[in-house]
């Protein structure tokens, strides 16, 4: 299940309160900055500090090589007409 568009608007890191990339095909946020990684369990983002995951050097390169493919979460309210 993938998040509600409105929430990839306006999500973003709680502890930096940067953008995130979202990764639909692994239910996963990622803050490329610190390396950290929540979960998105039926379409709820979990943005809880203490339930991040840290991610090592091979998964952060991994990571940033797919950062095309990411959505890039916090970017506020769409200006797509079609949306509205």
């Amino acid at each position: 299940m993938s998040l509600n568009p409105f929430l990839v608007e306006i999500l973003v890191d709680p502890e930096d309160k940067e953008p995130l990339w979202y990764f639909a095909d692994e239910d996963a946020l990622y803050n490329p900055r610190l390396k950290r990684r929540y979960a998105v369990r039926d379409g709820i983002p979990i943005l809880l500090i203490d339930e991040a995951e840290s991610v090592d050097a091979a998964e952060a390169e991994r990571l940033a090589a797919r950062e095309a493919e990411a959505i890039v979460t916090g970017s506020g309210p769409s200006s797509d007409p079609s949306r509205e």
